[in-house]
């Protein structure tokens, strides 16, 4: 998960997830973006500053060329240096938010965005429209307001979001099909939510723009509309594996996710990388009476953690050796998830970190 504690201004001014906020100003954005405000007083200057410098940044979709570039570079160089002026104290001491460096990497940055929207107009190869073309499917498209939910073939069950589109093959789930052991492939552009009939012998395949989520059996989201600047896939139930079409035969492994509940991944489109990470607010997958029974008398911290990994189905790593004698003595059945995790890291004088999409317990150990 991205630690925005430590994003300076012009970490901000490149984030994809920042630039969409200050564009698009979704609703899940903008709670996030208040919420974590809230947590991080200290940081509203800074956003504040990164925000105006993205705002500025005013490209039409169409008709730009290079001297129209160059003058948009200089006029963010001159609200730069403005942005200086005002910023420094009166006794001359110049703050310290680096904006030099700022400068160099919006320059990188808007020759970035003057690539993406110059770039060849054909239709992209992994694009929902070329997958599609060429095959004989059967199309669905929710041009509600509401979720469209379908039923495929297969008995696997679809919740297809407004404005989303999902095609497969006349085929699918026949019993032809099936002797054959052919994959059951989906073709979605926009979001849906998928609860997959288990088939070890057939697996289940998303292509989603430039990425492929595969599974047996499971449930978890999809969210991959045209311009957007990230795929995601989110784990409700069961395991996914996740890869780029892109992948060469020899990096298709090396390049392969695991996802499990609670997780989600995050591909940048333009970069092309992969980001595993935590929900923000991790879901149960067990019935809520076992999360009743986390009540602890002087616990031992292998069980606690245990319960608290086989509720949500997060990997939750520490030093069993290093904190045997750590005991937990708390009733935090009706806590969120990470207030469950600080109320623990509390009473044994310890803190976790999120990385690569699980929870790792940091201590000096238990007297």
């Amino acid at each position: 998960m991205k630690d925005f504690r430590l994003y300076d201004i012009s970490d901000f001014v490149i984030d994809e997830d920042f630039i969409r906020w200050v564009h698009e100003q979704r609703e899940e954005d903008n709670l996030f973006w208040n919420t974590w405000l809230q947590q991080h007083p200290d940081k509203h200057l800074v956003i504040a500053t990164a925000r105006r410098i993205v705002e500025s940044i005013q490209f039409q979709q169409s008709n730009i060329n290079e001297a129209q570039v160059e003058q948009e570079v200089s006029r963010l160089m001159n609200t730069i240096t403005t942005q200086q002026v005002k910023q420094e104290p009166e006794n001359g001491t110049v703050v310290a938010f680096k904006w030099w460096y700022a400068a160099a990497v919006l320059l990188l940055f808007v020759a970035g965005t003057w690539y993406f929207y110059l770039r060849d107009n054909s239709v992209h190869p992994y694009a929902y429209s070329a997958m599609v073309a060429a095959k004989q499917l059967i199309e669905h498209i929710n041009t509600s307001q509401n979720p469209l939910v379908l039923k495929l073939p297969d008995g696997s069950q679809i919740t297809l979001a407004p404005k989303s589109r999902i095609s497969y093959a006349q085929t699918f789930g026949s019993a032809d099909t099936a002797r054959n052991g052919v994959t059951r492939d989906v073709y979605l552009l926009g979001e849906a939510f998928f609860q997959v009939t288990k088939n070890p012998h057939r697996p289940f395949r998303v292509f989603a723009n430039e990425i492929v989520t595969k599974v047996l059996g499971t449930s978890f989201t999809v969210r991959s509309f045209d311009k957007d600047t990230t795929i995601q896939v989110t784990v409700r139930t069961g395991k996914v594996s996740v890869y780029a079409q892109a992948a060469t035969p020899a990096s298709s492994k090396m390049s392969e996710i695991i996802l499990t509940p609670n997780q989600q991944l995050v591909y940048e489109r333009t970069g092309q990388k992969f980001q595993k990470v935590l929900l923000n607010n991790p879901v149960m997958i067990v019935s809520p009476p076992v999360e009743r029974s986390m009540v602890y008398d002087d616990a031992p911290l292998d069980k606690v953690f245990g319960d608290l990994s086989r509720i949500y189905g997060i990997n939750i790593v520490f030093d069993s050796d290093l904190l045997k004698k750590c005991t937990v003595t708390a009733d935090i059945s009706n806590e969120p998830f990470y207030q469950k995790l600080s109320l623990i890291c509390s009473a044994i004088d310890a803190h976790y970190e999120l990385i690569d999409g699980q929870v790792v317990i940091e201590s000096s150990g238990c007297k």
